[in-house]
């Protein structure tokens, strides 16, 4: 049995963390000793998903920059087959740890979006470009959750591609059913419309870029609900009461069970600009409704491409989002296809990654 040792920065409601623990749920624990290791437990949402067979380590720091010495005692105190992490910030800090971790152990970073997009937004930008370019190659394998990804990763930091693998992010679709109510009626074509969104308020979500596209069809009788928490909050309330949508949007928090929200939703809409590959609408599409998105840089259109029930915008804009919402409004709504997620089940994403687990351990 091999031991890998899974290094997570927050249990919190992120994407990341939603595949982690979903990962442990699905790899067989008889093949497999598998240690999480937190950086920082507070608000750890997700702690309860955990399964019980999976040795659980809080490392009670609360950045990742006090986290090395603690990492370096649990690796050696263990001496697992694979450390597995996920993060840029937090890959970085574990692969730089490497020469002074165990010898026999292998290293396999999962990023979680697209480094030259997100890069922009950080202070001193060419430096954390210096260090992704310098330390990403020393990894035995980079998990990339898209094609797109996967050629930002080689052709801009450095990765060689034989490094690198796509493994798309898994779907969990028992908690997906045992969270949602009994679906109500589907709308009648042209009735009011009734959307969901859910994600962090940053600005890579694009609900700034919403609430515009709303503004534009006052003509339609619309309400949106949007999940999640983050600091744009406040400004985006504030756009929308400036806009006179105040009583069109409603902002709810993060939520345990955004399925419930979900099945009480015509269509969910996805305004990121960029995306690594967004759990959120694999969630949106098991729980049976209709999906409307921006072509964000990333996974998102080889998700929905040519799926029936979901609309892409023609780019990343209020103008061109506000055009889909329309389109698929106009259209009838016939559910989404049962063998849609068929290659996003747990099943079989963990053994896409016990497969990769096993081939980088044999190889050192």
């Amino acid at each position: 049995m091999r031991t890998v040792m899974f290094i997570v920065p927050t249990l919190r409601g992120g994407g990341a963390e939603r595949v982690i623990v979903t990962l442990l749920r699905y790899l067989d624990p008889t093949r497999f000793r598998m240690v999480l290791a937190v950086v920082d437990t507070r608000l750890a949402v997700y702690r309860g998903d955990v399964p019980e067979y999976v040795e659980f380590v809080d490392l009670d720091c609360r950045r990742v920059r006090n986290a090395p010495w603690k990492l370096l005692r649990l690796a050696w105190r263990i001496k697992p087959d694979l450390v597995f992490s996920t993060l840029a910030y937090l890959n970085l800090t574990v692969v730089a740890l490497r020469p002074v971790m165990p010898r026999r152990t292998a290293f396999i970073g999962r990023e979680g979006t697209i480094l030259s997009e997100s890069v922009k937004h950080f202070n001193y930008s060419a430096l954390w470009l210096a260090a992704y370019r310098a330390l990403y190659p020393r990894f035995d394998a980079v998990v990339c959750q898209s094609r797109y990804m996967q050629k930002d990763m080689v052709e801009n930091h450095g990765v060689p591609r034989e490094k690198t693998v796509v493994i798309n992010n898994p779907v969990d679709l028992e908690r997906v059913s045992r969270g949602l109510p009994p679906r109500r009626p589907r709308r009648e074509v042209n009735g009011p419309l009734r959307l969901v969104a859910a994600g962090r308020f940053t600005q890579e979500k694009g609900y700034d870029l919403l609430i515009e596209a709303l503004a534009l069809l006052r003509d339609l009788e619309i309400s949106l609900c949007i999940l999640g928490d983050g600091p744009l909050v406040p400004e985006v309330k504030r756009r929308a009461a400036e806009l006179g949508l105040a009583d069109r949007v409603t902002l709810v928090g993060f939520q345990s069970n955004p399925f419930r929200y979900f099945a009480e939703a015509d269509a969910f809409v996805l305004s990121s600009r960029y995306e690594g590959f967004p759990n959120v609408v694999l969630e949106a599409l098991a729980s049976g409704i209709g999906v409307i998105a921006t072509p964000a840089i990333g996974g998102t259109p080889e998700i929905l491409e040519g799926l029936a029930g979901c609309v892409l915008a023609r780019e990343v804009s209020a103008p061109a989002l506000a055009a889909a919402i329309r389109d698929w409004a106009s259209r009838p709504f016939d559910g989404i296809p049962a063998s849609a997620l068929d290659r996003y089940r747990g099943s079989e994403i963990a053994e896409q990654y016990a497969r990769l687990f096993d081939r980088v351990c044999d190889a050192r």
